[in-house]
């Protein structure tokens, strides 16, 4: 399953550079994960600084 971004990103971007497939990006609000891209390694969640990626 998929990692996701919850409304607690602060768009600081770190988890863009630390995705090894590129499935995250700038949304309209917060940073956004392409469910259909991400392989489930969770880097994303381990660099987030505030903890607002996790398994969805």
């Amino acid at each position: 399953m998929a990692y996701v971004i919850s409304d607690s990103c602060v768009s600081c971007g770190a988890c863009e550079g630390a995705c090894p497939v590129g499935a995250i990006s700038q949304g309209d609000d917060h940073y956004v994960i392409d469910a259909g891209s991400c392989i489930d390694c969770g880097s994303c969640a381990d660099t987030c600084p505030t903890g607002a990626i996790s398994q969805g």
